[in-house]
């Protein structure tokens, strides 16, 4: 068994498990459905490769040679298609099949020329740089890539020069062999297998990992939401906050933190069931989000307390954002609290001091939520500029909550 065959079946085992693993990928949740084009490809990928033993075998088929050869434009156009898929951006189906036809009608054109001719090389693998290079398209018209996807475009890059190169390397390597049959036999042959199954691992890993960054982002983003409103839940609005309050120290930018608590919550649950409470909630996180924006943290922070801290934004401003709430969400309706002549919530409103930690914020606002309260709800309160002496901010949240939590 010479070397070039030995890698021949590397590569068609490999392309097979990659086939099966983007299986798996694409199995695993509705959002990576893309992943069964890049399974199809590493499928069709793994044909191509065993098709080269045909070649050797029936050196003076054209049949033969033209299927193998189409295999792996097949298997680069469903990959281009999976990668589109990916990043939401639409498959250019035209120009695959434009370029799919024009390039096999181009093969049987090249399989006349004489094979130790260079220009029989460049033809014969210059669709392929061509396709790989569609994909790198594709994704620069995605709206974000990434860090990884950046990555990936880098691998597709080489390997689209890489088969641009591949007629010069089968010059300086003593060309692909006099017959079809001697293909596999040739220096050229070892080099060109050894070499197209690194980039295709690269490539593929790179895949992988825009995939799997993908899931472990999204385990993370399930991880931080809260699943009824689907806003941030407490661990990830605090995490957020704290990020936005990093950022403001390097900036010098102000930082607000609005809390809302809705009024007589307890009450409705009480009244009209759990079901009706759950879409209270549904409808102020709707109002909240709507008010506050995508650019700005917003949590579900206990059963009926949400909280946005905006950040590039003064006091005035965020009690503003707090009043527009209050309104949208007073003169919302409720399905099912046809009794009840509006639902209200309170805020209370601080605007964070150089160097203030979030739970000192907190605090602030907490004090400010509770006067809202204690002024007989459906209103806003601002906190003072500045905090009580020698307060360290701990556990002061929890005793504000105690303070009005029987007054709901």
């Amino acid at each position: 068994m010479s070397s070039a065959v030995f890698i021949l079946m590397i590569n068609v085992s490999v392309a097979a498990l990659l086939a099966i693993t983007f299986l798996v990928i694409a199995n695993y949740d509705k959002a990576f459905v893309s992943a069964r084009w890049i399974s199809a490809a590493y499928a069709i990928g793994a044909v191509y490769s065993a098709s080269e033993f045909l070649i050797s075998r029936f050196p003076a088929s054209t049949i033969v040679a033209t299927a193998s050869y189409s295999a792996l434009l097949v298997a680069m156009s469903a990959y281009c298609v999976g990668i589109a898929r990916k990043y939401d951006v639409r498959p250019p189906w035209r120009m695959l099949v434009l370029l799919l036809v024009g390039s096999i009608l181009l093969n049987l054109y090249t399989q006349t020329l004489p094979r130790e001719l260079i220009l029989r090389n460049v033809l014969w693998q210059l669709p392929y740089g061509v396709i790989q290079a569609v994909s790198i398209w594709v994704m620069l018209h995605a709206r974000r890539l990434g860090r990884l996807g950046r990555g990936l475009v880098g691998v597709l890059g080489l390997s689209s020069i890489y088969f641009v190169m591949k007629p010069l390397v089968a010059i300086e390597t003593g060309g692909p062999g006099g017959t079809a049959g001697s293909y596999l036999d040739s220096f050229y042959a070892l080099i060109s297998q050894s070499t197209g199954i690194i980039l295709a691992i690269a490539v593929a890993l790179m895949t992988l990992a825009v995939y799997v960054g993908k899931m472990l982002s999204d385990a993370t983003l399930k991880s931080e939401t809260d699943t009824l409103s689907g806003l941030l839940n407490r661990r990830g609005f605090v995490d957020r906050a704290d990020e936005i309050l990093r950022t403001a120290d390097r900036s010098g930018g102000p930082v607000t933190l609005i809390l809302a608590d809705i009024d007589h919550f307890k009450n409705v649950n009480d009244t009209y069931g759990h079901e009706a409470g759950d879409r209270v909630i549904q409808a102020f996180a709707g109002v909240m989000r709507e008010v506050a924006g995508e650019e700005h943290a917003i949590g579900r922070i206990g059963g009926e307390e949400f909280a946005i801290v905006l950040s590039g934004t003064e006091l005035s401003t965020a009690r503003l954002i707090a009043e527009g709430a209050r309104v949208a969400f007073s003169q919302s309706a409720v399905e099912g609290l046809t009794d009840i002549a509006a639902c209200t919530a309170s805020f209370g409103v601080a605007q964070r001091y150089s160097g203030e930690s979030y739970e000192q914020l907190l605090r602030r606002a907490d004090i400010a939520l509770y006067e809202a309260k204690n002024s007989g709800r459906d209103c806003v309160r601002t906190a003072p500029p500045v905090i009580r002496p020698n307060d360290n901010g701990n556990g002061s949240h929890t005793e504000n909550r105690r303070m009005f939590r029987d007054k709901r």
